[in-house]
């Protein structure tokens, strides 16, 4: 198949083959495919799924609200229109309170299951000690989600059935981007609480791990266009880039990972979760730096 065409294809097999969902249930992810493929670009974001398992609210002594202040609400809706400009958009369905997909598998709180997680390094990172692990102990707010401890098998089918299928199609977007491009660029999109950073906070954060993850040149053109834009714009403070920067940016190689987090409060009340006047604004804006970055991968002046 040719990786520019219109359509799933290969990465939507890759998927299945890695994990299945239960018969009948959704898929654990969303792919839209532009018309055609014209850039290495591919726009992802795995903490705005909006889709809460049955079992996950049965289980859960927060409310729902509770549970949703752990999206990055509304971003994929935010980044939809790359797909306008020739990149493929990959968002999560699923909640992140389920399981997080910026996590590795092996992050799992020992606290959280009635058996000890295999061996793993993973167990002790900060990440799993904030309660912030593969999968959740606590919500966007600081609760402790669970009534109960979990099974093993239990966060063992989460991973398998909406982890590894999220990641095998971004594994094999970037690898058919890289084939058809000669090189691959994720965006990988998130969303940040705007009442813990203070009141100087920047409206967004680019992370490419002090340049590790991606060319200079990415970092550099998104933070101009989003200043252009009238962004207050950090790099990586106080966020540099988490398990999917980590793992796929490989710029020796070819593939160039940046990690983005937009200020919330620029577009949604953190309090009911409903959308503000800002998110016109905000959503535009990110199309617009879809656009800058596929014209200068197009032109072959962005890597």
């Amino acid at each position: 198949m040719d990786p520019t065409d219109h359509g799933q294809g290969a990465a939507q097999a890759v998927a299945e083959s890695a994990g299945q969902p239960e018969r009948g249930a959704e898929p654990p992810f969303v792919l839209i495919e532009p018309l055609r493929r014209t850039t290495p670009l591919i726009f992802a974001s795995p903490h705005s799924g909006r889709r809460y398992p049955a079992e996950l609210l049965a289980d859960s002594r927060v409310s729902l609200i509770s549970l949703r202040r752990s999206e990055d609400a509304y971003v994929d809706e935010l980044f939809a229109g790359a797909a306008a400009h020739g990149a493929c958009v990959l968002t999560a369905s699923v909640a992140r309170a389920y399981v997080d997909l910026n996590r590795n598998p092996g992050e799992l709180d020992p606290e959280m299951f009635d058996e000890r997680p295999p061996h793993s390094p993973h167990l002790s990172s900060a990440r799993v000690q904030a309660g912030l692990g593969a999968i959740p102990r606590i919500s966007g707010d600081g609760q402790n989600i669970y009534r109960r401890k979990l099974s093993l098998d239990e966060a063992e089918r989460r991973i398998a059935t909406v982890h590894r299928p999220y990641h095998a199609v971004l594994q094999s977007l970037l690898a058919e981007n890289k084939t058809a491009f000669g090189c691959a660029v994720l965006i990988d999109c998130h969303s940040m609480p705007n009442n813990s950073r203070g009141a100087h906070a920047p409206d967004v954060v680019l992370g490419d791990r002090f340049g590790a993850s991606c060319h200079p040149s990415v970092t550099a053109l998104a933070e101009a266009t989003l200043r252009r834009s009238g962004y207050r714009v950090a790099r990586n403070t106080p966020f540099a880039g988490g398990h999917t920067t980590q793992t796929y940016g490989r710029p020796i190689s070819g593939v160039h990972a940046l990690q983005i987090e937009i200020n919330r409060g620029l577009y949604v009340d953190e309090r009911t979760l409903e959308r503000t006047n800002g998110y016109v604004r905000v959503r535009a804006d990110m199309a617009r730096l879809a656009e800058a970055l596929s014209a200068a991968a197009l032109h072959q002046s962005l890597v």
